[in-house]
């Protein structure tokens, strides 16, 4: 039994040495410490000896175990080791060539826009009102004086959610919850940014989901002049300082007076071109005086205060001053479109 010990020690103790591979190194394992191997047979035999000899014996196959696993681990070890400076080597890389730099990101036009929209307001007084997008009926609709049978309530038009709740059609249901938490302090000055719902095609210049800016000013002695001279503000500050307006009377349900104001072709600066149809001109934002009715749904008296609202859509403003003339593509998310507007 010493005998097959010292040969079954000094068997290993080659195999060990000449496994070139982990896979070699692993049958070598397999063969002596398996559930089959042969030293696994040797401690079977332990049962056979005389009852004093065991006790030696067994401690010789231990010691022989421990042995062979530690030179199983080394060789692994070295193996290992081995394999990686061989990969290294394979895989020489050039530190001097130039890394893979990740693409830089840059703000989605309607953010762009939307920011320089806010910084030209702020610089006015105004500050930033956020409203909610489920509104109810009657904030959307009643409140601001658009009566039950209105073609705007129709539910071709608007996206209901229940009988009296709705995806908003606009921001101007912000102009009533702002005064509200006013609660009548002056003066009342901010504008409502957000998105709004239709239903209406996803084409060219249609779009079931968009963004509009809702402008309010509410104090003592606000008159029509104060609505363009803000409004031309804007206009010149985000379109550029040459920028001119013009209001051509009009009608909404919560104003009246009501206009429509256009501003100066941002391509040919009014000179007249296919994109403005030869006028010069590009129409951008419905405003007016506020009507009494809807001040006073707001928790003010139209007796002591008047008031302007005006209200645009973002994306617009955004295709007119980047020359954009297709809506979807503010939509669609190709990186071809949006990384022309980095740096701008």
């Amino acid at each position: 039994m010493r005998d097959q010990i010292d040969d079954l020690q000094r068997r290993v103790s080659k195999e060990i040495e000449e496994a070139g591979t982990l896979a070699e190194l692993d049958e070598v394992r397999i063969k002596y410490l398996g559930k089959k191997g042969e030293l696994t047979n040797l401690l079977k035999a332990v049962g056979s000896l005389p009852k004093e000899e065991r006790p030696e014996f067994g401690a010789k196959v231990n010691s022989l175990r421990e042995a062979i696993e530690t030179g199983l681990r080394e060789k692994s070890g070295y193996l290992d080791r081995k394999a990686l400076d061989e990969k290294v080597r394979r895989e020489v890389a050039d530190v001097t060539l130039p890394g893979n730099l990740p693409e830089i990101g840059s703000l989605h036009p309607i953010t762009k826009a939307l920011r320089e929209i806010v910084q030209i307001f702020y610089g006015m007084g105004f500050t930033v009102y956020e409203s909610r997008e489920a509104e109810t009926d009657e904030m959307n609709f009643v409140k601001l004086n658009l009566a039950p049978g209105h073609p705007a309530r129709d539910a071709q038009d608007t996206l209901y959610l229940t009988d009296t709740t709705l995806l908003r059609t606009h921001t101007s249901p912000g102009q009533i919850r702002g005064m509200l938490e006013m609660e009548g302090r002056l003066p009342v000055r901010f504008i409502v940014p957000g998105r709004v719902y239709r239903r209406d095609p996803f084409d060219a210049s249609h779009s079931p989901v968009f963004h509009q800016v809702e402008g309010l000013v509410i104090d003592r002695h606000i008159t029509f002049e104060d609505l363009k001279g803000c409004f031309l503000e804007f206009a010149r500050g985000f379109f550029g300082p040459d920028t001119q307006i013009r209001l051509r009377p009009s009608y909404f349900p919560f104003t009246e007076p009501s206009a429509e104001i256009d501003v100066s072709c941002t391509i040919c600066r009014g000179r007249g071109c296919q994109v403005c149809s030869r006028t010069g001109w590009l129409e951008l934002s419905g405003a007016g005086m506020v009507h009494p009715r809807v001040i006073r749904n707001g928790g003010y008296d139209p007796e002591e205060v008047t008031g302007f609202a005006f209200g645009f859509g973002l994306d617009r403003a955004a295709m007119l001053k980047w020359g954009i003339d297709d809506l979807r593509v503010l939509f669609e998310n190709d990186l071809r479109f949006l990384t022309q507007f980095e740096g701008l």
